[in-house]
């Protein structure tokens, strides 16, 4: 085995993706109507055949607690190794928050040393993909790098959300540009990271006593043309729904004919922390196209290019298209949903639309992600009976329909909190 242990970096918290990561943390947000992003990093590494995880959590963790639990759905349940929830903490060396991702390492530094490892894997818990982390480990060792960052092309206009990176002819980093105005080259960093424990230790403990503590920053980008940076290439799919365009493109991606992304391979399972909801049901006179429909749906209206969760009821007369529902929300009889993204346990009364017409507006309180026709309604709010909301509106969290009390519509771009 090539590797033994993996710390999964899962404290953040994404602003880009609004409401939707407002009261969970953004590896524990739902994807591809039955994971948690989470899911993929933890199903990596068992596949990878590593049994021995510390997940280091901070914002909002509860959601993601609940749902990895003692880590059962992975096989992480476990007397030696398994999975362990590290939360910050208070003692006589270390305390408070993590202020960092080298911090957050740093203040576990006990736990990384008792593993025994001569290199440690560092992954974030908030991107899809499927990778066998083995063959990164051997090149980490082969090369006698301190530092191998995992690297893959993106779209040329989509590498300013990203580090880029310039390699020399031998695969050495030798330039690290942290989200550039103006990206040199498609090359960006995954947020995936093997160190030399020795070379991590000697470095986070030299910046702990300088008050740094981000490891792009203060380890990654200050290690060049002095450390042996390497970088490792990853061609297959990989997502990083850090905006919330790409976290929706990223679930439409699912819904192609031929998905390079592919989540049925019998070889490479997604695992993750089932619902135990019956069969989803599909009932007289329901359509359903080109759609992932979730356990326990009841679906009596139809669904267009869609993503549902499980739980999720379409009632008769409903129509959903181009849009992605969480778990337990209802669509009335004879609404519909459009181009949306609905969290957890929302409500669109009976004939109510959102999403409609050819005004795209940007969204008042957020333009910079609502800008594109897609609406987005938080966690528990109501829809009244024939309401009727636009193009990139924002509903908030439990807006219940007493906010809705005397208007009949939303306007584009409109924001109701």
């Amino acid at each position: 085995m090539s590797v033994r242990f993996a710390m999964i970096l899962a404290g953040g918290k994404e602003d880009r993706l609004s409401i939707i990561s407002a009261e969970r943390a953004k590896a524990a947000v739902p994807f591809g109507g039955f994971y948690r992003l989470i899911d993929f990093s933890l199903s990596n590494c068992v596949n990878s055949g590593i049994f021995d995880v510390g997940i280091l959590t901070q914002y909002q963790p509860r959601s993601l607690i609940d749902h990895i639990g003692v880590g059962r759905p992975w096989d992480l349940d476990r007397k030696r190794g398994g999975v362990e929830l590290l939360q910050p903490y208070l003692s006589r060396s270390v305390g408070g928050w993590y202020r960092g991702t080298g911090d957050a390492l740093f203040q576990n530094w006990n736990i990384i040393e008792r593993k025994e490892v001569d290199n440690l894997l560092v992954l974030s818990g908030d991107h899809a993909y499927l990778m066998d982390y083995s063959p990164l480990v051997d090149y980490h060792r082969e090369s006698s790098a301190d530092i191998t960052l995992v690297v893959t092309r993106v779209a040329p206009d989509e590498a300013h959300r990203f580090g880029v990176v310039e390699n020399d002819s031998q695969g050495r980093v030798i330039a690290f540009e942290e989200k550039p105005s103006h990206p040199s080259s498609d090359i960006v960093f995954m947020g995936i990271y093997v160190f030399r424990l020795d070379y991590l230790h000697d470095k986070l403990r030299e910046n702990a006593e300088q008050d740094k503590h981000d490891l792009v920053q203060h380890v990654v980008r200050e290690g060049l043309g002095k450390a042996r940076i390497h970088s490792y290439f990853f061609n297959d799919s990989w997502w990083d729904a850090g905006t919330l365009r790409a976290y929706w493109e990223a679930n439409m991606h699912l819904l192609e004919p031929v998905p390079r992304f592919n989540l049925y391979d019998p070889g490479w399972v997604v695992y993750t922390n089932r619902s135990h909801k019956p069969p989803a049901l599909l009932g007289k006179g329901s359509k359903v196209h080109s759609s992932i429909v979730g356990e326990g749906a009841l679906v009596r209206g139809e669904i267009v290019h869609s993503v549902i969760f499980p739980g999720v009821v379409v009632e008769e007369g409903a129509r959903v298209v181009d849009s992605i529902i969480f778990n337990d929300s209802v669509v009335k009889r004879n609404a519909v949903v459009d181009t949306c993204i609905l969290d957890k346990n929302v409500e669109v009364g009976k004939e109510a639309v959102v999403g409609v017409g050819d005004d795209y507006t940007k969204n008042s309180s957020r333009p910079e992600l609502l800008n594109w026709g897609v609406n987005l309604v938080g966690k528990g709010s109501r829809i009244p009976p024939g309401f009727v909301i636009h193009r990139n509106c924002l509903v908030g969290i439990e807006i219940g329909r007493d906010y809705f009390s005397n208007i009949s519509e939303l306007a584009s771009g409109s924001t109701l909190l």
